[in-house]
């Protein structure tokens, strides 16, 4: 599969009055913070190297049997938060039943933590942000039956310009195992450069100390891999590669660019969408039960997207076998946004237990047709309108891979609509940007 080289627009902070351009998706890794960095991360010997690969060769283990769901704030607060945004948050995924379906996981993104580390070299939370620290946030989501997801980098700084992990990667595991998490989004911006090296041999160094780390506390603790996207324009070849090793080395992985923030325009949210899916959708050779693709947040709950729109994404997203991470103010969710993020039947395609991603099957400039493998012989099929005038999408039962039979049930996954075919897969007047997904099985 081949990319057409796009804008790396990544990540964009807004805290206080400065806005600082990173990213968790596209920006290569910068410079060094100090020749003294670049000095520590060249010591190690080749043999050193390859003792710390040899220990690194087992894969993490499997704490992720279906891909994760829950809530992270970045698209929707970036720097934006604090103690109160984050259990606000929590609390409405209990209040709203969204928890009970899966959204278990919490995860504070960047800018939870002081700018320097404290007197120890520990990381210190911010204290006007988290006045009663990270633990207690771990303690506080517990209680109400979730999960206590963070952010860091490999790199010496995160994308905000806080402490990365880089030297540190065995201190923080231990600090995070200490709190109480249970997921830990590893960014990767800030990784020094060292005479010598490729890029792709020092991500993979960096995110194995990671790794390792997390798995030496005992504790376990999800662990979100974002290498791939650092190297979504550098050949497929490469890229591929990481998502290999990423795969080996963690329980998921960001593989491109950040989808939109809730600042930014209708149109350029429903691009986004559209670019995250194209991209991923690619990738479906990639993943396999257990190791999940993930092309970003869910955006259900912003301005400016209509219901068609949400739709498509969410039901795109479970096709993908995607985490379903939300990333929008919980507290204000419309009825349609809560119906797009609770339809149980859209989620179960999502947490199939088949743990297969799905393919694209056929498209072309006003359609795309996807098909899912499912437990019991079924498929799911979603049948998705990329252009901006109703049309009719259709595809076969052959086509998605269904075996021959008399006939086919078909059952529309969001209006609860079941209706018999002899064959043919059918979605009449389908809206712009909408997806019809249908569970389909042979009778």
């Amino acid at each position: 599969m081949s990319h057409r080289q796009v804008p790396r627009t990544g990540r964009t902070f807004v805290a206080l009055a400065a806005v600082a351009a990173c990213s968790a998706g596209l920006l290569a890794a910068t410079g060094p913070a100090s020749a003294a960095s670049d000095a520590d991360a060249g010591a190690a010997s080749g043999a050193t190297r390859t003792a710390a690969r040899a220990r690194a060769s087992a894969a993490y283990p499997n704490l992720a049997p279906t891909p994760p769901m829950g809530w992270n704030n970045w698209s929707y607060y970036m720097c934006n938060i604090n103690e109160k945004v984050v259990l606000d948050n929590a609390r409405a995924l209990v209040r709203t039943g969204l928890a009970k379906k899966g959204y278990d996981t919490v995860t504070v993104d960047d800018c939870w933590m002081a700018k320097q580390r404290g007197p120890q070299g520990e990381l210190v939370p911010d204290q006007a942000k988290f006045p009663h620290g990270m633990a207690y946030i771990g303690r506080e989501l517990h209680r109400m039956g979730l999960k206590f997801g963070i952010y860091e980098d490999v790199g010496t700084l995160t994308c905000g310009k806080y402490p990365g992990s880089y030297g540190h990667f065995k201190e923080d595991a231990q600090l995070f195992a200490r709190w109480g998490v249970d997921y830990l989004k590893a960014d990767g911006c800030n990784v020094p450069r060292p005479a010598g090296r490729t890029k792709e041999q020092i991500y993979r160094e960096v995110y194995e100390q990671q790794s390792q780390a997390l798995e030496a506390t005992g504790r376990p603790i999800t662990f979100s891999v974002s290498a791939p996207a650092y190297f979504q324009y550098d050949g497929d070849s490469v890229w591929h590669e990481v998502i290999d090793w990423s795969a080996r080395l963690g329980n998921l992985w960001r593989g491109g660019r950040d989808i939109a923030l809730e600042q930014q325009s209708p149109a350029t949210k429903w691009s986004s969408i559209v670019y995250n899916f194209r991209y991923n959708a690619g990738l479906a050779q990639l993943q396999r039960p257990g190791r999940w693709n993930d092309p970003d947040f869910l955006l259900a709950g912003d301005s400016g997207l209509n219901r068609h729109e949400m739709q498509s994404q969410m039901s795109l997203w479970a096709m993908m076998a995607a985490p379903l991470i939300s990333s929008t103010d919980l507290g204000k969710l419309s009825p349609e946004a809560r119906e797009v993020l609770g339809n149980e039947e859209v989620i179960a395609v999502d947490q199939d237990p088949l743990g297969k991603q799905g393919k694209v099957i056929e498209q072309n400039d006003g359609f795309t047709v996807m098909s899912k493998p499912l437990r019991h012989g079924r498929r799911a099929v979603a049948l998705f309108n990329t252009g901006d005038t109703p049309r009719t999408v259709s595809t076969t039962a052959a086509a998605v891979g269904l075996p021959q039979a008399s006939s086919y049930q078909l059952r529309d996954l969001v209006t609860g609509r079941d209706r018999r075919s002899s064959g043919d897969i059918v979605a009449r007047d389908v809206p712009a940007h909408g997806t019809v997904l249908y569970r389909v099985a042979a009778r």
